[in-house]
């Protein structure tokens, strides 16, 4: 049984690389990285071609890599937001990416394969930016293959122990493969766990689109505050109109010029309002009084058919004039 696994991998092992590496890299939860070690491992003993398994593994990353930054380019809000939504993470994956990306700029997909959820958010984040292709492909393919030559290598250097793997899970048959499943399974329950909680203890009497825009119209407009990053407002320049531009965690910095007794709305772009909602606690914990997350957030006024801003170029980054230098990308 496991020789008979061992030669179909041996066999089809190029092909099954390939696919594995592109499916996972476009987002598909199908780790690679088993699949490399063990093609690692068969490459110290000779039954497959070590050089190879590194240029199908390059090839494919390249190949997801490059499409989600295409459709980041020229998608860019569309395409992170649907990102969020369908992450396990929704309410933290791109959030965490754009505070990394405001750190590391494009030299982010460097470590992006080695961060969990992070290697399909970076290249549609980069190209969101506008970062040149040409510095894109630079960085990606470095990353790339910084983190196949790790993953490979491993199995390369500890080919026997991985055949002792082999062994076990071809004489455990079914048994491996639910073990596998449920740890699965148990995974995303726990995602699910935490963001309820998460939910739950965020929960907050929410004010909705319509009634923003009725007290506007009525004259007795709140202090209307924008807490996304500023990588988010670079991707989405969409702004509601009058609303003060503050960073999450120095939100009561910037409103201490306005009273606690002031009604106060905060909004953000993230799935079920999570960022507004932290700002919104922290608020009430300063001792403001009147404070409401909005209902839907950016999206929501957009889609109502309400005024939508734009921020003011000086607030706009592009890095598509980013040129690379030893270390450094300006």
């Amino acid at each position: 049984m496991t020789h008979t696994i061992i030669a179909l991998i041996a066999e089809y092992g190029l092909l099954l690389v390939f696919l594995n590496v592109l499916v996972e890299q476009a987002g598909v939860p199908v780790p690679a990285v088993p699949t490399l070690v063990v093609a690692g491992a068969l490459a110290s003993a000779g039954k497959l071609p070590l050089v190879a398994v590194i240029a199908v593994a390059l090839i494919a990353c390249l190949i997801s890599d490059l499409a989600w930054y295409w459709a980041g380019r020229h998608y860019g809000a569309t395409v992170m937001r649907t990102l969020c939504r369908i992450s396990l993470s929704p309410d933290s994956c791109v959030k965490q990416s754009e505070l990394r990306f405001q750190r590391w700029r494009g030299q982010i997909l460097l470590i992006a394969k080695f961060v969990p959820g992070l290697s399909t958010i970076a290249p549609p984040l980069v190209g969101a930016m506008k970062l040149r292709p040409h510095v894109f492909v630079w960085f990606d393919s470095l990353g790339s293959l910084l983190w196949i030559g790790v993953v490979v290598g491993l199995g390369y250097a500890f080919a026997h122990e991985i055949d002792r793997v082999l062994m076990a899970l071809a004489s455990a048959g079914t048994l491996a493969v639910e073990f596998l499943a449920a740890l699965l399974m148990a995974y995303v329950l726990l995602k699910w766990w935490q963001r309820r909680r998460l939910l739950l203890a965020l929960r907050l009497a929410r004010i909705s689109v319509d009634e923003l825009h009725q007290l506007i119209q009525e004259g007795k407009a709140p202090i209307v505050v924008d807490v996304r990053s500023q990588a988010s407002r670079l991707i989405d320049t969409r702004v509601i109109p009058g609303a003060l531009m503050a960073d999450l965690r120095g939100i009561d910095q910037e409103l201490n010029h306005v009273s606690i007794e002031q009604e106060v709305v905060i909004y953000c772009s993230c799935p079920n309002e999570v960022s507004a909602a932290k700002a919104a606690k922290g608020l009430l914990m300063q001792g403001y009084r009147r404070v409401r997350p909005l209902l839907g957030g950016l999206d929501a006024w957009a889609d109502a058919g309400y005024d939508i801003g734009q921020l003011p170029l000086s607030e706009q980054v592009d890095l598509s004039e980013a040129t690379i230098v030893p270390g450094h990308v300006h």
